[in-house]
């Protein structure tokens, strides 16, 4: 499985952006699929999450401003970012868990969003 982010770029604060993470290799519908983020000096952490039956769930720093979905048929997963904050700042990544065991085994290569007050 191979996925590739895209989508990220510079905003101003209260702005939207839409992250696109296109997967290959493998359908990947039945996956639990993620969005984390990584700011520097900060740990990597999860922005969002669905599952294969559409189940969300939010970091509660983006809850209400931020939407995850996938669209199973194009293998891509979509974060919608809107009231998009200085703190949004930082690479985001895209992952896909094959199990809902063993965590996260696939990786995107990160798209960077910034966000200008």
């Amino acid at each position: 499985v191979q996925l590739q982010a895209s989508g990220g770029g510079l905003v101003q604060a209260g702005g939207s952006l839409r992250l696109s993470c296109a997967g290959s290799g493998r359908t990947f519908s039945t996956y639990i699929m993620g969005w984390f983020r990584q700011a520097p000096g900060k740990q990597r952490e999860l922005v969002a999450a669905i599952f294969s039956d559409g189940r969300t769930t939010y970091g509660d720093s983006v809850k209400g401003r931020f939407t995850i979905s996938r669209d199973n048929a194009k293998n891509t997963l979509y974060l919608e970012m809107n009231s998009l904050k200085p703190e949004d700042t930082a690479v985001y990544y895209c992952a896909a868990d094959p199990t809902g065991i063993n965590g996260y085994m696939y990786w995107g290569q990160g798209t960077l969003v910034t966000v200008s007050s």
